[in-house]
């Protein structure tokens, strides 16, 4: 039984929501302000956080930016509809996905259930992958840990996932919609920012290659390359 930790001070809406995701077959531990949530988050292991972003004591971001220094458990924010900088703010700081309120039922159902089945795939490939070698760095999947130059890279779940699919396929054009599907887990859709935030992130935290060439390079409307 899946474990999901749902921070909301919406009462109202956690009770119905308890109530759907018990009927799922999940099973859920609930926080009603951001102190209480990242307590619990950090204290216990949770398959997935389901993270409002208005919360009294931290907000969600705060929460976010907390857990990220210890844990990577995989995150999904519920943000605003059409407030896109929410989005990006949470997307930049670690979140997995996110999802704006109101939302449809089936469509959490769906978005919860194929986080946790990337990430409990993602976890049984990893642990059987010896660390390999591209060029100055090395991904320890075992471990979910990049290096460059023996240097430690800190990455979400999520980068390291992104950083090793484009690796393990260096030199060829891979497009978002195949990208994302084999990292994120789901469909390309319209407007959807999540897969260009995560490469953005990605970007930013890995180190310039001697040679001053960039380690990913993007073919406008097709996709991105991994240079060699």
């Amino acid at each position: 039984m899946s474990r999901i930790l749902l921070i909301d001070d919406d009462l109202g809406l956690s009770e119905l929501l308890g109530q759907l995701l018990e009927l799922e077959g999940f099973q859920l531990t609930l926080a009603y302000d951001g102190k209480q949530g990242l307590d619990l988050a950090l204290n216990a292991d949770y398959d997935l956080i389901l993270l409002d972003v208005m919360l009294p004591k931290l907000n969600g971001f705060e929460v976010l930016r907390a857990l990220r220094q210890h844990k990577q458990t995989p995150v999904l924010m519920l943000t605003a509809r059409g407030d896109e900088i929410d989005r990006v703010v949470g997307l930049e700081i670690g979140a997995d996905d996110y999802l704006p309120k109101p939302f449809n039922d089936r469509e959490l159902i769906a978005r919860i259930r194929a986080i946790i089945r990337r990430s409990n795939l993602t976890t049984q490939e990893i642990h059987a992958a010896p660390a390999q070698e591209f060029g100055d760095l090395r991904l320890d999947p075992s471990r979910q840990e990049a290096y460059c130059n023996e240097q430690l890279i800190i990455l979400t779940g999520t980068e390291f996932n992104l950083l090793h699919t484009l690796a393990l396929h260096a030199g060829e054009l891979m497009n978002k919609e195949e990208l994302n599907e084999k990292v994120l887990g789901k469909k390309l859709m319209p407007f959807d920012r999540s897969l260009d935030m995560h490469l953005s992130n990605l970007r930013k935290k890995l180190p310039e290659r001697s040679d001053g060439r960039p380690r990913v390079k993007t073919i406008r409307g097709k996709g991105y390359i991994w240079l060699p």
